[in-house]
């Protein structure tokens, strides 16, 4: 039988290739205020009626449309949100015709949804849909980087300057390759001070980061940024593990001698499964391997936080290594996860902690979707009101999908 989506376009499905070539040069100068009646003219352009960018709020709650006019849409109970959190496309019923939800992403990054109208469905409108939402995925993620109007649409409410000062400096939550996965989540969004995380990826090396700066101020939150600065800095200039923890010691000891910051840094070599890191006065990483906790699978002998080269910190730190095995996850955490506090002052804790992420994830939940949840279930555990920043990093080694 033949595949419906190989099948060559009828009339109805004509493709204006010269049009279509004119909107997509177009795009490459095109304002991120103009994105929403571009996406439209190239829905038009594929046979398509028109197509609606939704981009996901900071929060991963709404998913927020970039025609102003419009409405918002729950993450969690739309057809929106279903494609938003599964990566899966869902078709809708609608007047005269029907609305297919596609997932916007930047490779492992999950940016939002496409909104795609079209009178019928079949293979080849399927397919122009998708290579729709993959063009405007690009298209965000080339624009948002100097657009205040994107970043302002992915905002429900005001954000405080320590906050907007350390946003600056973040990656996006998920990065990946076909062998490894690394994604991060961080509360409170639009208060942070003192929390960060970092994770690149440098050929077959994942590099994996999380902070937590004393205080909640502006200076806890300069803190933070110095040290993600002088780790990329030291990253990028080819530099191991070892002086990579050096370069932050010695950043913070030169300009900001009074502050320091406690953390984890880790590298993992994806084709090897070989990981190495440093634990630096922080909460020991946890390794999740078969749906349980091997505790103390990571545990190691405690060294002074980042910042103090000139005082406590040894002239080298010690770097632990481990092999990993295919599928295993590796937990970074800051304090404020798991001291989360509820009315009657019992802690979220551990135990509850990594019991959400092994039941979601056997569950079949994608890494980055596991983090979103668990992240809202200890917002709602404390009533949303936050005693401490909470940031989670988790990254999997997975070689088996090479």
């Amino acid at each position: 039988m033949p595949d419906p989506s190989r099948a060559s376009a009828g009339p109805d499905t004509a493709v204006d290739e010269n049009l279509l070539e004119e909107l997509i040069v177009e795009a490459q100068t095109a304002l991120p205020v103009e994105l929403p009646g571009l996406a439209d003219r190239c829905a038009m352009a594929l046979g398509l009626d028109s197509a609606l960018i939704y981009l996901v709020d900071l929060q991963q709650e709404l998913l927020v449309p970039l025609d102003e006019a419009m409405e918002s849409l729950p993450v969690d109970r739309s057809l929106a949100g279903w494609a938003y959190r599964t990566l899966s496309p869902r078709v809708d019923d609608a007047d005269a015709g029907l609305i297919v939800w596609l997932p916007l992403v930047d490779g492992a990054e999950r940016l939002g949804v496409l909104a795609v109208r079209t009178t019928a469905l079949d293979g080849v409108r399927m397919r122009r849909s998708r290579m729709l939402a993959y063009l405007f995925g690009m298209l965000i993620t080339s624009k948002r980087a100097y657009s205040d109007w994107l970043a302002a649409r992915a905002r429900t409410v005001p954000m405080r300057l320590p906050a907007e000062m350390l946003r600056a400096f973040l990656p996006s939550h998920t990065i990946g390759s076909a062998r490894c996965v690394s994604t991060a989540v961080l509360e409170p969004a639009y208060e942070v001070a003192g929390d960060a995380f970092d994770h690149a990826v440098i050929k077959d090396l994942l590099h994996t980061m999380i902070l937590d700066s004393m205080g909640h101020d502006l200076a806890s939150g300069l803190t933070t940024s110095v040290a993600m600065a002088a780790a990329r800095n030291a990253r990028r200039g080819g530099g191991d593990l070892a002086d990579v923890v050096d370069a932050v010691d010695r950043a913070l000891a030169e300009w900001l001698p009074d502050h320091f910051c406690t953390g984890v840094l880790c590298r993992l070599d994806a084709v090897t499964g070989v990981l190495r890191w440093v634990n630096c006065g922080h909460p020991p990483p946890l390794l999740i391997r078969a749906e349980r906790v091997l505790h103390g699978a990571l545990d190691s002998t405690p060294q002074p936080p980042i910042g103090l080269a000139d005082h406590l910190a040894p002239a080298t730190r010690e770097v632990h290594e481990t092999t990993l095995e295919p599928g295993d996850c590796v937990l970074l955490y800051t304090d404020g996860v798991v001291e989360a506090r509820d009315a009657d002052d019992a802690e979220f804790g551990l135990d509850r902690f990594t019991d959400f992420i092994i039941r979601s994830s056997s569950a079949g939940q994608r890494p980055a979707e596991v983090l979103r949840l668990l992240i809202h279930a200890i917002l709602d555990y404390q009533r949303n009101k936050l005693r401490d920043d909470a940031t989670i990093l988790l990254f999997e080694w997975r070689p088996q999908y090479q």
